[in-house]
Order: C-alpha cells, then sequence, then structure tokens
C-alpha cells in the first residue's frame, strides 16, 4: 500500500515536471496564435492558456510627434474625447485594414502582450477575416501580420472558425448555417465537410447599428452625441423587436438647432424603428442564402437549426427576427462574442497540417 502511494506520487511529479518543461519550451521556442482581428475588438487566444487578450481595436496617436499614445482599453477611453493633437481611432473599418501601419503596430503590440518577450523563435498565428474579403485585403491581412513579428500565417475564413467555437462538427457531410455578426460585417454561410459551400459577407455589424442610432437621434431628435453613447443605449434599451423591450433612458448631447449640451428621452421603440434599416438586410442574406443552399443541406438545417454567432446578437430580439424570416429554429451560442477566436484556437491543434497562407492566394 505504501509503495503504491509512492510510486503515484512518483508519477505525479514526472507529469508536473513534463508539464513545466512543456510549458518552458513553449514560451522558449514559440507559440502558437488565434487572432481575431476584428473592427470592434481583437481576441488572441495562446494555445495551451486560451484567450490572453481581448482588448478594443483602437489606437491613438499623436499627431504632432507622430508617437502612439495608448492601444486598446485606453485608447478607447479617448475617443470622442481627445485633445487636437491627439487622434484615436479604428485602425480597422467593416473587417478590413483602413491604416496598414496602424495595424501592423497594434497586432505586434497586442502579440508581445499575448506571449511576452522572453522568446525566441516567431510564433505560428492563425488569423480570422470575413469571408467576404478580396484577395488583395487577404494579403493585406496576412503582410501586416507577418510585419508584426511571426514567422508563419494561417488565414482562417470567421464563419468557420465560428462553426466550430459553436462546437459543430464541420467535418461531417451533414449541412450547418452559421450567421456570425461582428463589430463591421455579418457573415452569412452554409458549411459542409469542412468548408463554406455558400456565403454572403455584408459590410454590416454593431458599429453599423450604433451610427443607425446616431442618425435617427440626430434626425428625428435634433440630438447629436457619440458612438459610445449609442452603443450604450443599444445594450440599455435598444430591441430588434416592436413588442420587445419597453425601457426609457435619458440621452445627453448636443442640440443642433442651437449648439448647446441638451438632454431628452429615448424609448425601445425608436431605438427598434433606428435599427430597421440595417437589421433588414442581414435578415434578406439569410433568406437569400438558404434560397440558393443545395436541397440536401437545406435539409439538414431544417433539421438542427440555424447557429447564431457575433456580439451583434446580443441586441434584444434579434435571435427571434432571423428565426421568423427564415421560419426555421435559431441558437444562440453559448460565448457569441469569442466564438471565432475559440473555434480557430481548436485549430490550433492541426497547425501542422495547415498549408502557408501564401500557397492560397
Amino acid at each position: 500500500m505504501f509503495g503504491s502511494t509512492k510510486n503515484k506520487n512518483k508519477r505525479n511529479k514526472e507529469r508536473q515536471s513534463k508539464r513545466s518543461h512543456s510549458f518552458f519550451l513553449s514560451r522558449w521556442f514559440g507559440n502558437d496564435l488565434a487572432i481575431d482581428l476584428g473592427t470592434a475588438n481583437v481576441v488572441v487566444y495562446v494555445k495551451g492558456r486560451g484567450i490572453v487578450v481581448n482588448e478594443p481595436a483602437v489606437m491613438a496617436v499623436d499627431a504632432t510627434v507622430h508617437r502612439v499614445v495608448a492601444i486598446g482599453k485606453k485608447a478607447q477611453e479617448m475617443l470622442g474625447r481627445t485633445p487636437r493633437n491627439i487622434c484615436a481611432f479604428h485602425p480597422l473599418h467593416n473587417g478590413v485594414i483602413a491604416d496598414y501601419d496602424a495595424t501592423e503596430y497594434m497586432l505586434r503590440y497586442f502579440i508581445r502582450k499575448a506571449v511576452g518577450k522572453s522568446y525566441v523563435f516567431k510564433p505560428r498565428v492563425i488569423i480570422c477575416v470575413p469571408s467576404g474579403v478580396t484577395n488583395v485585403e487577404r494579403r493585406a491581412v496576412v503582410e501586416a501580420v507577418l510585419q508584426a513579428g511571426v514567422r508563419k500565417v494561417v488565414v482562417m475564413e470567421e464563419p468557420l472558425a465560428a462553426a466550430i467555437g459553436a462546437g459543430l462538427d464541420i467535418a461531417k457531410s451533414n449541412g450547418s448555417m452559421v450567421i456570425d455578426i461582428g463589430g463591421g460585417t455579418t457573415d452569412v454561410a452554409v458549411l459542409s465537410l469542412s468548408g463554406i459551400v455558400i456565403s454572403e459577407s455584408l459590410k454590416i455589424g454593431s458599429n453599423t447599428f450604433d451610427e443607425a442610432i446616431m442618425r435617427y437621434l440626430e434626425k428625428q431628435k435634433h440630438i447629436i452625441i457619440g458612438q459610445r453613447t449609442a452603443e450604450e443605449l443599444k445594450i440599455l434599451i435598444g430591441t430588434a423587436l416592436p413588442d420587445g423591450r419597453d425601457l426609457t433612458a435619458d440621452v445627453r448631447g448636443r442640440s443642433t438647432e442651437t449648439g448647446l449640451p441638451i438632454m431628452v428621452d429615448v424609448d425601445s421603440k425608436e431605438i427598434c424603428m433606428a435599427l430597421q434599416e440595417t437589421i433588414h438586410p442581414i435578415l434578406r442574406a439569410a433568406v437569400s442564402i438558404l434560397e440558393k443552399t443545395p436541397p440536401e443541406l437545406a435539409a439538414d438545417i431544417a433539421d438542427h437549426g440555424i447557429v447564431l454567432t457575433g456580439g451583434g446578437f446580443l441586441l434584444d430580439g434579434l435571435d427571434r427576427l432571423v428565426s421568423e424570416a427564415t421560419g426555421m429554429a435559431a441558437y444562440l451560442c453559448d460565448e457569441p462574442l469569442l466564438c471565432v477566436t475559440l473555434g480557430a484556437g481548436k485549430a490550433l491543434n492541426e497547425m501542422e497540417h495547415l498549408k502557408d497562407s501564401f500557397d492560397d492566394l
């Protein structure tokens, strides 16, 4: 009995030593990373550790001396509040790179934050992009990631990563449908046999919802508000259904008539009206994709329903609208904001079998 316990303790020490050695080697020889390079947020997953970075994709730059002042959360706090010499902005717009140099700098910062500086060999990366990006846009992303200090890049389309993150077995021949609403884009895709059968990508996302609220209030309430205020309104009282939430909020901004600060009351129905112009194209895209889906796969989707991912689906009632528009069940995944990153993180286990992204361009 005593000998058995002694052997067990010895085996535990050996396993712990191997884990420590493995962690040391991963730190020394580089890490495998999965990055969701979103319009609104950048999320970094490190193999064996999980998600280690989840910050806004925002930079603040001092234009007078061409120096980066802040990145991520600190930069987001500066949006709409900066002095004349500082500009806070999103380097990506609608899922693609709007400022190449800023994107490269931001990626380098987040990669170092994720893996630290104590590594000799450069990490390997899976980077997620919208399904509708062009070859030029895809190459720009790859170049930015390589310049940020990695040794291999594999590009993965977001609907595929979202499906894996949602727990779908995409390797089977059964058809699956995923709708992913990110910060700047919406991807609607049908998947089968580890690939995308048919897809559509829209330049519509959570940021578009915010902009729609800003336009509506300026036109109907004669008040100008910032994007952060619009986002807070969307979260607090926003709804996609006319019979959804029944809440009211006080909104402070600048009057379009006098130019002075004012406060107005806004209710959920008004937010719902403001969002209709951006929601309807998403619903039309979902119906259009289903109409183009092969019959066998369409039958599978009817049996299993539509998987909804992305932060945009946190809007109250949007999942019900998708179900009503398509006539099929629609399910929101457990972690919609992190689903793409988690799926890409699972794909890291197959990193050795994935081709370098340049082979695909």
